[in-house]
C-alpha cells in the first residue's frame, strides 16, 4: 500500500511564500515522475509543476518564475516552493506520483497515486 501525505498549506498574504511537501511511503520499488496539481473552486484540476526521476521539470505558464519544484529521492519527498503568491493561486493543491510498487518479491505494475490535498489561500 502506498500513501502520499502533503503538508505546508495555509493562509498567506499576496506576495508571500509557502513551501508544500509531499512524502510518499509504503511498498515502493521505484518512483518515476512526481508533481503538483491544483483545483480552485468551480475550476478543473490543473497541472502546476512536475519533476521526473532525473530532475527534469515543467511548469504551468501561470507559475513560471514564481514556483519551484524539487525532490529528495532519499526521502521519497517532493516539494513545491511558492513565491510571490497571488490571490489566483488560491486552491487545493494535490501531490501525485507514478511509481512501481512491490509485493513481497514481485514488482507490481506502474500506477499513479494522489494525495488528499492541502489548502492554499492567498489573501489580497
Amino acid at each position: 500500500q502506498v500513501q502520499l501525505v502533503e503538508s505546508g498549506g495555509g493562509l498567506v498574504q499576496a506576495g508571500g511564500s509557502l513551501r508544500l511537501s509531499c512524502a510518499v511511503s509504503g511498498s515502493i520499488f521505484s518512483i518515476n515522475a512526481m508533481g503538483w496539481h491544483r483545483q480552485a473552486p468551480g475550476k478543473q484540476r490543473e497541472l502546476v509543476a512536475a519533476i521526473t526521476s532525473g530532475g527534469s521539470t515543467n511548469y504551468a505558464d501561470s507559475v513560471k518564475g514564481r514556483f519551484t519544484i524539487s525532490r529528495d529521492n532519499a526521502k521519497n519527498t517532493v516539494y513545491l516552493h511558492m513565491n510571490s503568491l497571488k490571490p489566483e493561486d488560491t486552491a487545493v493543491y494535490y501531490c501525485n506520483t507514478d511509481l512501481l510498487g512491490c509485493n513481497g518479491l514481485a514488482v507490481t505494475p506502474r500506477k499513479e497515486y494522489w494525495g488528499e490535498g492541502t489548502q492554499v489561500t492567498v489573501s489580497s
